[in-house]
Parts: C-alpha cells; structure tokens; sequence
C-alpha cells in the first residue's frame, strides 16, 4: 500500500469520494497542512510516496524531506510554488490539472465584473445600514471589456461575454491573432488595451507585474479591474491610489498579496470598501472544479504508482526560463 499525502483543504469534498477511489486502488491518503510548513510536513514527507500538493510551496528542502516519493501532483494550475528544476533532478514528476477549474474561474470574473458594474456588494452593505439611496451603475453590455491573458480561463470570459454584446478585447504575447479572432475578440496590445477597455480583467500566468503606476496612468477614467489570476500581477499601493484619484472606479479580485496574512493590504482601507471587493480565494470553488481537480490529480498519481505516465505532465524549466 502507498501513501499519498495531500495537502488541499477541498481534495474530496466535492461530490465525488477520492478517498475510496484510492483505497480501492490500493493506497492510503494522509492529510498535512495546505501552508505546507516543512517542520509540521516532515514527519509526513518521510513516509509520502506520492503527494497531491495544495498552493503551498514545494521547495527541494520539502524534496529532500521525501525520500520515497515518486510524484507531485499540483491540486490546481499553477504551479509556480513547485521548484521543478529540484524536482526533475530527483527524477520526481510535476503534474498539474489543466482545465479543472477553468469554467468556475470564468464564471466568478464574469460575476465580479457585473458586481463592481452594478455596486452590488456596496448597496448590500447599505442597505443593512438604512440607507435605500441609490448608486447608478452601468450596463455590461455596453462596456468594452478587456481580457489580459486568453488561455482557458479568458476564453471561457469572452465565450460568457459574447450574450452581453460587449465589445471583447484580448491580449496574449503567446497567441496569433487569428486564434484570438476565432475565440470571438479583437486582438490588442497590451497597452492598447489598457487605454481602451473599460473593464479590465487578468488572467494571466504569475510572477510578472501587469498593472503599476505607469499603466494605470493611461487607463480611462471609470475603468473597473478585476482580477482572479495572481496578486503580484497587480501593484495593491498602485491601484489603492488609483481608486482615491477617481482614475479607477473599481476594483474586484479573488486574491491580495499575502492572501490570509493580507490585512495590511492598502486595498482593505475602509475609505475604499464601496469600490473594492475581495472574495476569499473562491474562483475555483466549485462542487465542479473540485471533482475535476481531485480527479484529475488522483488519476496521475495511481498511473506513476503503477509504473504509468502520468496524463498531465508539467515540463522542467527550460535553462532560460526561472525554475
């Protein structure tokens, strides 16, 4: 019998029992801590033969804890948090579920552009207060909404748009512009469409800063930016000084940098809380998602275990590009 360790807080708490599924395969399932502390972790590691990593790093001194494992397999995307390079000189497979949770992520955009649109989470807030009076808001329709980063996720946003009759703009260094066309937008530069949406939404991959003083200077009065991709993308004190300016008419995100230790956050002002709205990290909390990502996470790691390729591979760091 292998160990599987896991560290995602959802992994089989969706409709689907993975816990079963690996039992009937053979291996048992152990639980550690999604923050993935290595002193609470190597105890764990020590007997892991496989691990279903949650969004905490996994760095090569975690590695080195795991003496027997045989895969890591990324409960989600990204997996930035994954030191592959340390990883493919062990001989460990990096896996991640591509796919899983593109639909919830696509759906949660969509609805906090239409929350920030229509000051929903503020008129609730007031409303518990006694104050019926109104704030006008705008139609989605008629916004020329732009979707930075036209991957999975972007493209199921265009895909939802398109009912709305927006006028879709998208940028993506990594796609020709006819593939863009053909998922239903206009093709843009980066900073074209900065100057020209007004709504922004980011989708694109971490580790890269998108948004900053310089961009938001040129950005049309009123703009709305969301994001459900990566904190670092987005410069918080930047965007926090384009609210109070009025260059920013608001700001919709599922992620701060820090997350849970984010308090600091200059975004959680409470001067800025009618025209900031931050959810917990719920994109792609979805019964749907969930099933798919344990799944799919699950299913590899049976395939190393039995001497198998997994399905979805994740490929080292090539020498130019940072592990």
């Amino acid at each position: 019998m292998a160990t599987i360790l896991v560290t995602s807080r959802s992994f089989s708490d969706g409709a689907l029992d993975l816990v079963a599924r690996a039992r009937a395969a053979g291996h048992e399932i152990v639980r550690g801590p999604s923050h993935h502390d290595l002193d609470e972790l190597r105890p764990l590691l020590a007997v892991a033969d496989a691990w279903i990593a949650g969004t905490g790093p996994v760095t090569a001194a975690h590695l080195d804890a795991a003496a027997h494992l045989r895969i890591v397999a990324r409960y989600g995307v990204g997996y930035e948090g994954v030191d592959r390079a340390a990883a493919a000189a062990r001989g460990i497979p990096v896996t991640n579920t591509p796919g899983a949770n593109s639909d919830a992520v696509a759906d949660h955009a969509v609805a906090l552009m239409l929350a920030a649109l229509r000051t929903v989470v503020d008129g609730d807030r007031r409303v518990r207060g006694g104050d019926w009076s109104v704030r006008r808001g705008r139609e989605l329709g008629a916004a020329t909404i732009g979707i930075v980063g036209f991957g999975r996720i972007g493209q199921g946003v265009a895909k939802r748009l398109s009912g709305f009759g927006c006028r879709i703009l998208a940028s993506d260094p990594y796609l020709p512009d006819e593939s863009i066309e053909g998922a239903g937008a206009e093709p843009a530069a980066l900073d074209e469409l900065f100057r020209s949406a007004d709504v922004i939404t980011l989708h694109a991959p971490g580790g890269q800063r998108l948004v900053d003083d310089a961009r938001l200077a040129g950005i049309r009065p009123g703009t709305v930016l969301v994001n459900t991709a990566r904190p670092d993308l987005v410069d918080e004190t930047a965007v926090a000084e384009a609210l109070r300016s009025g260059a920013l008419d608001a700001y919709a995100a599922d992620t701060l940098d820090g997350d849970t230790a984010a308090g600091a956050s200059p975004l959680l002002d409470p001067a800025l809380a009618d025209r900031v709205i931050v959810t917990p990290h719920l994109a792609a909390q979805t019964t749907q998602a969930v099933d798919n990502m344990g799944r799919m996470s699950l299913d590899d790691v049976i395939a190393v275990l039995r001497g198998a390729a997994p399905a979805h591979p994740v490929t080292p760091p090539s020498a130019e590009e940072p592990a």
